[in-house]
């Protein structure tokens, strides 16, 4: 992995929070124009009643600044 200097995750585990989560990601990318994503994890898990989606940005601004 690439260094990063921030860490962005988005987690969701409603129906509809799950749905919507790549809005999500996709809204907070835009209002960051300045930072350059360097890895990503999307991960699954669920038990007898729920199910979780989790997406992990990790990212680098310009000149290193953390966030």
């Amino acid at each position: 992995m690439e260094q990063f200097t921030g860490v962005k995750v988005f987690s969701a585990t409603k129906a509809w929070e799950r749905e919507q989560i790549s809005e999500r990601v996709t809204e907070w990318i835009g209002s960051n124009p300045g930072v350059e994503l360097v890895d990503k994890i999307v991960t699954q898990s669920s038990d007898s009643e729920f199910h979780c989606l989790t997406i992990t940005l990790f990212y680098r601004r310009p000149n290193g600044k953390p966030s």
